[in-house]
């Protein structure tokens, strides 16, 4: 047990189930909650979802922290008011009380995934980075399957309030994050990092790809889910099936990426995952068959599984120092698109659902031939095939 508390992989695997823990289920009572308990309308659903992404956009400060506290403290902090968030959402059902709480496990959370990120990166090494992020991908995925498994024995056996579902999950991620700080190890930095904010241009490549990575994300967020329900009438009962078959192919299919990225490198996983994304993003365009959407949803998620390979990429090119700034400066670029684009592709989508999603083929054709100045063997000093 000792030893466990002396590893740093357990740790990065501690901290990543306990985000999903209590996010995932933040996010799966979300519109029923507010909707029944808090009475909200469209607008203030709106604001709340623009508050929620804020502190994302602004995942760059994680610099400035980091110049007061160590890392490591600063994501056991981050795992608190985490929970301490997700803990006290259902006993302030008003508007301006799910503002408050949403702010608090927004930061939480949007902390702890870009310090998790950057410690993946500093303290696993650059043959290995790609087999353990894709174990831990798996790990989360499981863990996401719990939550639904929990949520839905809670509710439906037991009638439990959404308030004390909530306190549950919340408290689970700030008492792990309490005994985290306690038991485990505080390792030093191998490397010390770098503490100005700066974006180098040498990572210009890994900053636009994470932009456009963003973009897709929230089309496929926003509107993939939408289009099922809108268009092909889902009901709940099966959104929440095609999670449960998201999360267990997840399982099996995150640790074959890994081996994948290690087989056959960034540049190629990164083309075939563009690629895929066009092939479905216009597929998304023109459906007609109900069973085919399921399909798309399920393949759309699994790809996105493969972003893992810019991650390993960004690794290799990296100087060790850069790599705690250029990860918050990296998680701010890619919640840019998060701050406009929906607002954007909404307006879009009442003209034309279909154009919303050649929209987003046209976005990953562009990752695709981005793609291409990858080299086959990235590493500092050859960060693209531009440079001799």
């Amino acid at each position: 047990m000792n030893n466990l508390f002396k590893s740093r992989v357990a740790l990065l695997y501690v901290m990543s189930i306990s985000m999903v823990f209590s996010f995932s289920a933040w996010m799966s009572l979300l519109n029923n909650f507010v909707i029944e308990v808090a009475s909200f309308n469209g607008s203030q659903i709106g604001i709340l979802q623009s508050l929620r992404e804020i502190p994302g956009f602004l995942a760059f400060t994680v610099v400035l922290a980091i110049i007061f506290i160590a890392q490591q403290r600063l994501a056991f902090l981050s795992m608190i008011l985490l929970g301490m968030g997700v803990f006290l959402t259902g006993f302030f059902p008003t508007a301006l009380g799910l503002y408050i709480t949403t702010v608090i496990m927004s930061v939480g959370f949007h902390y702890l995934e870009t310090l998790n990120q950057s410690l993946s990166l500093q303290w696993l090494s650059k043959e290995k980075a790609p087999i353990i992020l894709g174990k831990i991908t798996a790990a989360k995925s499981f863990t996401s399957l719990v939550v639904f498994v929990l949520i839905y024995i809670m509710m439906k056996f037991y009638s439990i309030e959404y308030k004390y579902v909530y306190a549950f999950f919340g408290a689970v991620t700030l008492v792990v994050g309490i005994i985290s700080w306690i038991m485990f190890e505080h390792f030093k930095d191998d490397v010390i990092q770098e503490k100005k904010l700066k974006v180098k241009k040498e990572y210009w490549l890994f900053y636009l790809l994470t932009f456009l990575a963003g973009a897709r994300r929230q089309i496929f967020v926003v509107f993939a889910g939408f289009l099922l329900v809108e268009k092909f009438g889902v009901d709940i009962h099966n959104m929440v099936s095609l999670l449960f078959v998201n999360a267990i192919l997840n399982m099996y299919f995150a640790p074959a990426i890994g081996r994948f990225i290690t087989k056959f490198g960034e540049r190629k996983t990164l083309r075939f995952e563009y690629i895929g994304l066009i092939i479905v993003f216009i597929s998304y365009a023109f459906v007609e068959n109900i069973y085919v959407a399921y399909a798309l949803y399920v393949v759309d998620h699994l790809l996105f599984s493969m972003a893992i390979a810019l991650k390993t990429y960004f690794q290799k090119i990296a100087d060790p120092k850069d790599i705690a700034s250029a990860s918050a400066v990296s998680f701010t670029i890619n919640h840019i698109a998060a701050v406009f684009l929906p607002v954007l592709l909404g307006l879009v989508w009442l003209y034309s659902n279909s154009l919303v999603f050649i929209i987003g083929a046209l976005i990953a054709f562009l990752s695709f031939l981005l793609s291409l100045l990858i080299p086959e063997h990235p590493n500092q000093g050859f960060e693209t095939t531009l440079k001799k």
